[in-house]
């Protein structure tokens, strides 16, 4: 039985996608949504692929045939006022993408999944300047627009590139639905670097095959290889056609002369790594020493095997080897060692937090660190507030609104300004699901109650003051629950702290240390300024950061749910964790190990560093703090990275560092003589 349009469309959820995030460029849009139906795996169970994907570990495939009767001639498709079509928002998706609209041509994503649509607008749109490189700035970007509906994205589409996970039983099903919804003369190309195009066919008329291949792409823009490859009945003329529109866009293209399982660099790559597993495998050598050895004799490549399976992730390195052993009856024991030491106990390499056969974050390179393409790509985006008060503002009339949001990639390039004009910008958070910026304005004087909460979309457009001037008075570190999308925001003067919807709507105070209306606005040890939530287990920390250096700076502790009959001043569950602290500022903390972590701006040798503890709620009565880096200039944000276990700080001296997640290997990634306070980041790529 033949798969409903929509039904098609909910195969590409499991890829990685997300609803438009419109930018201010023109160039960047969004088609409206479409309605949801039955989840991929239930259709997948009901239609039954087992025979394709039995068929699929049988090296003794049978070619297919086609007689002269159904071969139809190929003719080019018209590609005029006609889009390239990507299915699948993830890491290579999105760079699919990216280089066809910086090569010119206009480009349509498909996913069904919100944040990964958002995500890969906001990657297109921040790496335009490395796209263009790769056509020498002699294009202009083309128009890129995103959807959850592959029949709009298809429909008027000249080539389709399907870059949907590695699951043979998906890719037949999605193949038979473009088949049906596609334009008659449109390729059909599959980004599969693990399965031939052959076996996807099952659904595909005999008339269609002659326009379907393989178009496996490595890791644009630093690697532009992309191997084309026959599915057996593929028309020689189609596989030129493409291979001369991919050196149009800037690639490499190779043209396999036959079907081989691996193309044709990865059968070579194949034998590297599983030679490099065997070697770890056997207790020969461990991943530095092989890594250290191969750069060494090939003095062109930055990262050694090792190195770039982390990167690449060992899941997917573990089922690109199970194919080998199951299509060529190979020795397994470098996929079982693999698959026991890493993959079972989520040791994924970069992308998983746990490191791989590298610690966490070893693939994260800073700009001045020689990488390779596969490094980075576990990397965040960073956003970071200048607050306006560095040597960099000259006009001092205009300090006071002269604040900016900038945003870098994680190696501290690519920094560009996002939004100007701010009134003294301290905290700032980031929701890829909603496509928005979060950020506290604490206004032009500390005295008038003047602050205000502020969004904008991630491409710095749409600026709203979601809290206006008058209802908060100077609001610091901001942090979002995003389990219940809910802000936080601390507000200093103002002796409280807020919570409130990403509109702005259901504002309330749930902790109120005094009246600003009163000389309590003076006592500075009432004084809220570093916010940290915790939504699964219901708790949320804040610090009173006390007066200037004078060690008098505390920690607390509360429930999210307000207790049954009390106040934001009354409240009993309030605990005090830490006291006595030089100058307590912002805050994070990592919920999966329970540790708080916060910079201190007080008084050396104590302050003016970044410190932790274990909060959990099996800890000792007495909470042990350990200073894991110190000598700041004035730290403020505080940002981690739990991905690559990193940690970013930020200080009024106009830097911003990271860190291990232990405070080890302090790196300054970026400088300036602006003064930063807060940061927050976002796994774009």
């Amino acid at each position: 039985m033949a798969l409903s349009t929509r039904q098609a469309s909910r195969a590409i959820r499991n890829v990685s996608a997300l609803r438009p995030a419109r930018c201010n460029l023109s160039h960047i849009e969004t088609l409206l949504p479409k309605p949801r139906l039955m989840s991929t795996q239930s259709r997948l169970r009901r239609n039954g692929t087992c025979a394709s994907v039995e068929r699929s570990r049988n090296p003794q495939l049978p070619k297919r045939s086609i007689s002269s009767s159904t071969r139809t001639e190929w003719t080019a498709p018209d590609i005029s006022s006609r889009q390239v079509a990507v299915l699948g928002g993830g890491v290579l998706g999105r760079r699919i993408a990216a280089s066809w609209v910086a090569a010119g041509y206009e480009v349509i994503l498909c996913d069904l999944n919100d944040e990964q649509r958002n995500a890969a607008t906001h990657y297109i749109e921040h790496s335009r300047e490395e796209y263009s490189k790769i056509t020498r700035n002699e294009r202009k970007h083309a128009k890129f627009t995103t959807t959850e509906s592959m029949e709009s994205a298809v429909k008027h589409a000249w080539l389709v590139i399907e870059a949907l996970p590695e699951k043979l039983d998906l890719k037949i099903q999605m193949m038979g639905q473009l088949d049906q919804h596609a334009s008659h003369d449109c390729i059909l190309a599959s980004n599969s670097s693990s399965y031939k195009s052959r076996l996807m066919l099952d659904k595909v008329d005999a008339s269609r095959r002659l326009r379907v291949c393989n178009m496996h792409y490595y890791m644009p823009p630093g690697n532009n290889v992309v191997e084309l490859m026959t599915c057996g009945e593929t028309d020689d003329n189609v596989l030129s056609f493409l291979k001369s529109k991919l050196e149009d866009a800037g690639m490499t293209p190779a043209v396999a002369r036959k079907e081989s399982t691996g193309f044709i660099f990865n059968r070579l790559w194949a034998a590297v790594k599983r030679e490099t597993l065997l070697i770890m495998a056997e207790g020969v050598s461990e991943p530095k020493e092989i890594d250290k050895l191969f750069m060494t004799m090939f003095r062109n490549n930055p990262v050694g095997p090792c190195g770039m399976m982390d990167a690449v992730g060992l899941d997917t390195v573990a089922f690109i080897e199970d194919n080998y052993v199951q299509e060529r009856h190979l020795d397994s024991t470098a996929r079982d060692w693999l698959q026991k030491n890493f993959v079972e106990k989520g040791k994924l390499g970069a992308k998983s937090g746990k490191g791989g056969l590298y610690p966490p974050g070893e693939t994260t390179k800073s700009s001045k660190e020689e990488g390779g393409h596969h490094d980075n790509l576990a990397a965040p985006r960073l956003y970071f507030l200048d607050i306006g008060m560095g040597s960099n503002v000259v006009d001092l009339q205009k300090a006071t609104t002269s604040g900016k949001i900038m945003t870098a990639s994680a190696d501290g390039s690519n920094v560009r300004e996002l939004v100007g004009d701010q009134s003294m910008p301290d905290g700032i958070d980031v929701s890829i699901s909603s496509g928005k910026l979060f950020w506290t304005n604490m206004g032009k004087s500390p005295s008038g109650d003047n602050g205000s909460i502020m969004s904008a979309n991630l491409d710095g457009s749409d600026v709203k003051t979601i809290i206006q001037e008058g209802q908060v008075h100077t609001p610091k570190q901001i942090k979002i629950d995003h389990d219940n999308k809910k802000l936080y925001f601390c507000d200093r003067e103002g002796l409280r702290i807020h919570r409130c919807n990403f509109d702005g709507s259901e504002h309330e105070i749930i902790i109120q240390t005094g009246n600003h209306q009163t000389q309590d606005i003076e006592d500075q040890t009432k004084w809220c300024v570093g916010i940290a939530v915790d939504p699964k287990a219901g708790k949320f920390y804040w610090s009173q950061k006390g007066p200037s250096k004078a060690g008098k700076g505390r920690i607390f502790r509360a429930n999210m749910s307000m207790p049954e009959g009390q106040t934001a001043s009354s409240r009993s569950d309030t605990e005090l964790l830490f006291d006595k602290l030089p100058e307590p500022i912002d805050l994070e903390l990592e919920p999966e190990s329970q540790t708080l972590f916060w910079t201190d701006r007080g008084e050396y040798p104590l302050g003016n560093t970044l410190n932790s503890a274990y909060v959990g709620m099996d800890s000792a009565d007495e909470m042990k703090v350990k200073t894991l880096a110190r000598h700041f200039h004035e730290a403020i944000g505080l940002k981690i990275d739990s991905v690559n276990q990193h940690i970013y700080i930020t200080d009024l001296g106009g830097t911003v560092y990271r860190f291990n997640i232990d405070g080890s290997e302090k790196k300054k990634i970026y400088e300036t003589d602006s003064a930063y306070s807060g940061i927050a980041l976002a796994h774009l790529n």
